[in-house]
This record gives structure tokens, sequence and C-alpha cells, in this order.
């Protein structure tokens, strides 16, 4: 792990999702919110860590309340020898950099329609690029989203390097949130 940063120790329980796509295909846990206050941004956030001590990179949700969320895999859950309704000690520390965001075929596609477009987008910085990703990601709604894709081209192809008027916490647009518990 990085060890420049502070590390943030903590238990959580590990939850599972009332929609998963899948059975037990994967599971979650909420930051207690102390732990998020310490994280350098309230959007997602890069982390390297352990659980119950199996290490690993994860990017965390905003919950919409000011802290963050860990989607839990199946691959980790089993990994690291976790299930539902465990308590779970974790370690964690920001990377020193963020990763680039994987950029949605959608998006790319439409970036490469728009050669000004394409040449801001490719001019931003790495966080930049992650907002705007979000922003296109925590669309509900196909049209919500594809009209997204259509005015983030038109503002990169007009010269703006970062979304106007997203919140990536979701905390006062309350668009973000933690998956509901199952019952």
């Amino acid at each position: 792990m990085n060890q420049a940063a502070a590390e943030s120790r903590f238990e959580a329980e590990l939850l599972r999702p009332a929609k998963t796509g899948q059975t037990g295909s994967w599971t979650f846990l909420i930051l207690p919110k102390s732990v998020s206050e310490r994280l350098p941004r309230r959007g997602r956030t890069t982390v390297e860590g352990t659980l119950n001590g199996y290490p690993f990179q994860a990017t965390l949700e905003p919950d919409g309340q000011l802290s963050h969320w860990l989607r839990v895999g199946k691959e980790l859950s089993e990994a690291s020898g976790v299930r539902v309704g465990d308590v779970v000690s974790l370690a964690i520390v920001p990377v020193k950099q963020e990763p680039e965001p994987k950029v949605p075929a959608d998006l790319q596609e439409a970036l490469a329609a728009s050669p000004e477009a394409k040449a801001v987008w490719d001019a931003t910085t790495t966080l930049a690029r992650l907002d705007w990703v979000h922003w296109i990601e925590s669309a509900k709604q196909p049209k919500t989203r594809q009209r997204r894709i259509d005015n983030a081209c038109d503002m990169l192809a007009s010269g703006k390097r970062r979304v106007c008027c997203f919140d990536p916490s979701g905390f006062y647009s309350k668009s973000l949130s933690a998956p509901q518990v199952a019952d």
C-alpha cells in the first residue's frame, strides 16, 4: 500500500444489495463518514488497501450522504473469505494518482465523431475525465444518458474542460446513493 497518505482502518458490515443482476454476484459496504472525510474527493475516489488482510484496489462510489460505498465483487469476497452479514476489517489509503477512467463505448463513439471535443477531452486532467464519465454514467434513463453524451461533446467542443453543474458527491442533487439493502 501507498504509505504517503494517511491510512484509514475501520470495520463495516458486508451488505447484500436489493438488486444485483445476479444472485450473490456482489456485495457492498458503506464507509464510516469519518473515513470518507479523510479522502481527497467527495466523488469517485480510488483507494488501495486490504479487506480482512487481502489486498485490493477499487474505486469508491459516493453515497449521496457525503460518504462513500465500496462494491465488493465475487472474486474479492471469495479471495478474502467474506460473505454477506460479516463484519469485515479494512485498511485503505487513496492512490497517489487517480487511474484513467474506463470510457464507456457510447462516449468513445461520440468523441470519435467530434474531433474538437476529442481534442479538449485529451487535454483535460484525469480527474476532469473521471467527472465527465461519472456524470454520464449517473444518468438513470437511456434518454438522459444520451442527452448527457451529446451535451458533453458540445461543451468539450466549445472548450469547457470540466462538466459544470454536476455534484459528484450526490449530496446536493441527491442523484447518487449507495445501493438499497436487500431485506
